[in-house]
């Protein structure tokens, strides 16, 4: 998450919480909120202050944040989802089973 990312940048660069906040001119609470990860959703101004201060791109914070997990898929995942895409399947209908499925999920718990 993007809050990990923060912290780990911050603790890279000696940085205290109270010094990261400070240099960014936005709130130590809610940069803390962010970095436990009870905050999930900073604003583009948030991100730019912080990657400005960390010296990063703003893409390096979100990307980092978006593609976490990517490497955990394998190669029998990579083909299913390849498959799919050439049966025709849309993003929209598959978006639509794993909704279908989740509920399922839960009516048997």
């Amino acid at each position: 998450m993007i809050g990990e990312k923060i912290k780990l940048l911050r603790q890279e660069r000696k940085m205290s919480i109270s010094e990261l906040a400070e240099k960014a001119n936005v709130a130590k609470s809610y940069l803390s909120s962010i970095e436990r990860n009870l905050q999930s959703n900073p604003s583009i101004q948030f991100i730019e202050k912080i990657s400005f201060v960390l010296g990063v791109s703003v893409n390096e914070l979100v990307n980092a944040d978006a593609n976490e997990g990517l490497e955990e898929l394998d190669g029998e995942w990579l083909q299913i989802v390849k498959e799919a895409m050439e049966s025709g399947v849309s993003k929209e209908q598959f978006k639509e089973y794993l909704e279908f499925n989740k509920w399922r999920n839960e009516q048997r718990n």
